[in-house]
């Protein structure tokens, strides 16, 4: 019998924050860039769920997180308060939550930095599971005081989902004889994998609930969504075989950055494309990669097309002691990048608002 847990820390950013602040405690907080009254630029990383209710999640623009945080302010809520991230310290309470994890399970599997699927078939059955994930959670709010929502099931795939069942601080069990009971009712677009293109195709179908989702026959799913469409098969029936392994490797390292003002000047783009390069194989570094394989550039142009590029390398780069990694990865930058101040990929000359730079294929 397979016993598959999966572990989300809850608005984990802000919760840190909330942990080693507690003038923040009781406040709606939210992370990610400066809102500049309403003119910075750059996105939410993340809210606290005071936050949350004023309709700021992550990804939102900075811009409009601020005029809903100033709306709920007119309106006599608590005033939001926005920090900008600081991952080092992220970082740090991860490494030791995973710990954690690590030694209440037979193998685990850290899957970002705030969440994790454990294997405990070991246990035999899923009361003994629901009573040590329920001490989990006792331990992780001791020793880092912060909550999480944990999901129980046959498979990684139900986990994940029961995991947000009951968001936040949740502990839900999908037994084996329960599986359909609970995935029928929910909405495609719980399925890992349906975005919104695959959602309103799907609903198009007049597709709606996984139950209805289920029923379609795998060669129709395969017409439409070609080989994905047999894994979306399975997925809309609750089988997953995949296996919780301890040998998690982090797929990119990148980072972004949304500038103050939109620009079209090659220079200041250039360097701060490199100070992105310097930092990725710091942390490429940081991180023991032996090197990477692709580079991706990404680019953002003041009426928000974004488009990527990007160069690979067959047999990878090796990052050395002498910088030739590093002058490397600069030279493929640049080439990456001059396209997009000329006819190639800016034909009218768009200003450009974020950079991005991310290393793939990692190993």
């Amino acid at each position: 019998m397979r016993i598959i847990v999966h572990v989300d820390m809850d608005a984990f950013y802000a919760a840190v924050e909330e942990r080693y602040n507690p003038a923040l405690r009781g406040l709606p907080v939210v992370v990610g860039a400066d809102p500049k009254e309403g003119k910075g630029r750059g996105v939410v990383t993340t809210a606290n769920y005071m936050a949350r209710r004023f309709g700021i999640h992550s990804a939102l623009p900075i811009s409009r997180a601020w005029r809903l945080a100033e709306a709920a302010r007119k309106r006599g809520e608590t005033a939001t308060v926005f920090i900008n991230p600081n991952f080092p310290l992220y970082r740090e309470v991860s490494a030791r939550i995973m710990q954690i994890f690590e030694g209440s399970a037979d193998s685990y599997e850290e899957a970002s930095i705030d969440e994790a699927y454990l294997d405990v078939s070991s246990l035999g059955n899923f009361e003994a599971a629901l009573a040590q994930m329920s001490s989990l959670k006792a331990k992780i709010c001791e020793k880092e005081g912060l909550r999480c929502s944990i999901g129980i099931a046959p498979n990684k795939l139900i986990a994940k989902l029961a995991s947000g069942y009951k968001k936040p601080d949740g502990l839900t069990l999908v037994t084996p004889e329960i599986v359909h009971e609970f995935l029928d009712p929910l909405s495609i677009r719980v399925i890992p994998g349906i975005g919104p293109k695959s959602e309103a195709f799907l609903h198009e179908q007049n597709i709606r609930t996984v139950k209805e989702l289920g029923e379609i026959p795998e060669a129709m799913l395969t017409e439409w969504f070609g080989k994905w469409g047999q894994r979306l098969f399975e997925k809309a029936r609750g089988i997953d075989e995949s296996e919780v392994s301890k040998e998690w490797t982090r797929k990119s390292i990148g980072e972004q950055e949304t500038f103050e003002e939109d620009t079209r000047s090659l220079s200041l783009v250039t360097e701060r494309l490199y100070g992105m390069a310097e930092h990725v194989i710091a942390r490429l570094r940081e991180k023991e990669f032996a090197g990477f394989r692709t580079l991706t550039l990404t680019v953002r142009f003041s009426d928000f097309e974004t488009k990527n590029r990007s160069h690979s390398v067959k047999n990878g780069i090796l990052l050395d002691s002498d910088g030739q990694a590093l002058r490397f990865l600069k030279e493929q930058c640049l080439m990456l990048l001059l396209p997009f101040f000329d006819v190639r990929e800016n034909p009218r000359g768009k200003a450009i608002r974020l950079i991005g730079l991310r290393l793939e294929k990692l190993f």
